[in-house]
């Protein structure tokens, strides 16, 4: 099992950094083109809606409520009732979808009042990111119906396909921004079509691995369909409880909203460095865990169920604790390097920086919640996990106000970070308490070796970083043949080290013998 779930991980991760690369040659040329100011902040809103919805289905409460729901399909009915069950989960789904999209289109400047409402009503960045959300806005179901086929795909281990869905929408941003941009009265309005044409392109590219298996939705609304049912009774709580940090991030943007010009710019940027370890390594986890659970679940084998979380959670130290040193200590170098072209300049970096080293804080925790909801959501327990979320929502809005005066954006990140953290100590101790998690023996030694790892890391990324100063006023390929050596360096610093400490990969299997 430790090799099936390496080799899927393996493939999830290639494929997601693949669609990680284009997404910052996205970022790269939407910070060289507009910069971090009034138009930047204005789509950024715009986008960050319909993407927060995203990840809400793609990689949150859809996939987390159907996927088990579709592997007890798979372990006790026939083809038939199967097909019937994605039939009737397509045609409900994108029904509901359909509504809310014509909603929240229609309803635009009050979606842009409730989570931008330091944006002046009437004002350019008001009516600039009212005009784009309405562009934007049907991405909403676009990409939840991709989400629909990607679970379906992922369950039946077609994992690739769903990883690698994302390029087009970096593609298509990239794309908009160089060729359509310049005919536009307002350039970056490009961008909130790029989104749109994404979902589209996001949507047709799966039907054709769908009809290969021959699961190729014929759409029927039926609300009294058992698995529907089912499904939207697991999905409503875990369409909070999962997606906690990302709620996080939006009220992040609410209060950034209040402070200077750029604000939300800097957030945003920041941000999404912070999710390169996270998109890469703790989704592709927790996707290819996910269904594995759930079959476990099924079968009542609760040893197996157990191990699984433990190899998962190993595998996310193993890299969230490296990344969070990575990011909290070479912000500087990494932001002036992809992002200091043209209009993103040596101020944006600093800003930008900043935040980025208190979102490193919470990197780890982070992709540990993405395994540790999986177990709770594999055994279709949504409860548990909604009423930690919402401890965590609760203390990231008092983190919010207390940090957000004495350092501005700053504060916010912080506030971020350390409701992560809270999360994801309180599922790791339910997931104790409830008996569902039993760490399996090697975690003294396994956590010495991480420790003594990431101390050799911190210290080479603290001295071949130097000062944030120089890389301002260095040019481009002095930045990026450094960076390229501090990163390169440090990979072999913490994987000898791993390797003097006694890890080897053979630590990290789960042991055959008591796999049933």
């Amino acid at each position: 099992m430790s090799k099936s779930l390496f080799k899927s991980t393996s493939t999830v991760v290639s494929m997601t950094m693949i669609s990680r690369v284009f997404g910052f040659i996205r970022d790269m040329i939407t910070a060289q083109l507009f910069g971090a100011g009034l138009l930047s902040d204005a789509f950024f809103v715009a986008f960050r809606i319909p993407n927060f919805m995203r990840r809400l289905f793609a990689e949150g409460s859809f996939s987390q409520a159907f996927v088990p729901v579709l592997s007890e399909y798979q372990k006790q009915k026939n083809p038939e009732e199967i097909k019937l069950f994605i039939n009737s989960m397509a045609g409900t789904l994108g029904a509901v979808l359909l509504i809310v999209t014509f909603v929240g289109i229609l309803f635009a400047p009050i979606i842009i009042r409730v989570f931008a409402p330091g944006f002046e009503v009437n004002g350019p960045r008001y009516d600039l990111a009212v005009m784009m959300l309405r562009i934007t806005f049907p991405y909403l179901m676009l990409i939840s119906l991709t989400a629909f086929s990607g679970a379906i795909l992922n369950t039946y281990s077609r994992f690739w396909v769903a990883a690698f869905t994302p390029v087009f929408l970096n593609i298509s941003m990239i794309a908009c921004a160089i060729l359509l941009a310049p005919h536009l009265h307002v350039p970056i309005v490009a961008l909130a079509w790029g989104v749109f044409i994404a979902g589209v392109v996001q949507l047709l590219f799966q039907w054709p691995f769908l009809k290969r298996l021959g699961l190729l939705p014929k759409p029927k609304i039926n609300f009294k369909d058992a698995g529907v049912m089912k499904v939207l009774r697991l999905m409503v709580p875990a369409l909070f409880g999962v997606s906690v940090s990302q709620i996080n991030l939006l009220l992040d943007t609410l209060f950034a909203s209040f402070l200077m010009v750029g604000s939300v710019s800097w957030l945003y940027f920041s941000d999404r460095l912070m999710e390169f370890p996270l998109g890469v390594f703790g989704v592709a986890i927790s996707t290819v865990i996910l269904p594995h659970l759930s079959r476990h679940h099924a079968t009542q084998s609760k040893e197996d169920f157990s191990l699984t979380l433990d190899w998962a959670m190993r595998c996310v130290l193993l890299i969230g604790l490296p990344a969070g040193m990575v990011f909290a200590i070479a912000s500087g170098p990494l932001m002036s390097t992809l992002l200091q072209y043209r209009t993103f300049d040596a101020e944006a970096v600093l800003m930008a920086h900043k935040s980025l080293s208190a979102f490193a804080i919470g990197i780890m925790p982070f992709m540990m919640i993405k395994v540790l909801a999986a177990g709770f959501y594999a055994k279709q327990d949504t409860r548990t996990p909604v009423r930690i979320g919402i401890v965590a929502m609760v203390s990231n809005m008092v983190f919010n106000v207390i940090l957000i005066w004495p350092l501005a954006h700053v504060g916010i990140a912080l506030a971020t970070s350390l409701a992560a953290l809270l999360n994801m100590s309180l599922l790791f101790y339910c997931l104790r308490k409830k008996g569902i998690y039993q760490p399996r023996s090697g975690w003294k030694d396994f956590s010495f070796r991480l420790i003594f790892a990431n101390i050799l890391l911190s210290v080479w990324l603290w001295i071949g970083s130097g000062d944030i100063h120089v890389w301002l006023t260095e040019h481009a390929l002095w930045r990026s043949t450094h960076l390229a050596v501090l990163l390169l360096a440090g990979v072999l610093i913490y994987f000898t080290g791993l390797w003097i400490s006694g890890l080897r990969p053979r630590h990290l299997l789960i042991p055959q013998r008591q796999i049933a």
